[in-house]
């Protein structure tokens, strides 16, 4: 079981419900052999997001998600564990729960700019499954 901690000052609010975010969070998760683990997901306007971005990636402007891995590359070799955060900011996210997945890829150490297109498909694969 994934456990799931939604953050933000209106963390409700145009967020699917927490019951979904769980669900697409265990199979992003399970996609990759992680049983267990922590995430916490937090929503963000667009100057905080900003600020992020710029301290995190040294890029200027809000982006839609960013995640923070707490504990390292490999989360399937270890459970359960710290997955980390995810920082959403909602102004910029044209779909949330594909933010989420996203995001959630990212903890579990994949990277859609080094994996051939591989984090992408699946983040696909998996959006599809959620609206299924």
């Amino acid at each position: 079981m994934i456990e799931i901690e939604v953050l933000g000052a209106s963390a409700t609010a145009g967020a699917p419900p927490r019951g979904e975010i769980e669900a697409i969070c265990e199979r992003a998760a399970a996609s990759r052999g992680v049983p267990t683990g922590h995430v916490a997901i937090e929503f963000v306007d667009a100057a905080r997001m900003a600020h992020l971005n710029a301290a995190h990636r040294h890029v200027e402007g809000p982006t839609d998600v960013l995640s923070f891995p707490v504990d390292g590359d490999d989360p399937a070799a270890r459970a359960p564990i710290e997955l980390g955060d995810i920082v959403i900011c909602r102004e910029h996210a044209a779909d949330v729960r594909e933010a989420i997945v996203h995001g959630m890829l990212h903890l579990l150490g994949m990277d859609h700019e080094t994996d051939d297109g591989e984090m992408l498909r699946l983040q696909g694969e998996l959006l599809g499954e959620a609206q299924a």
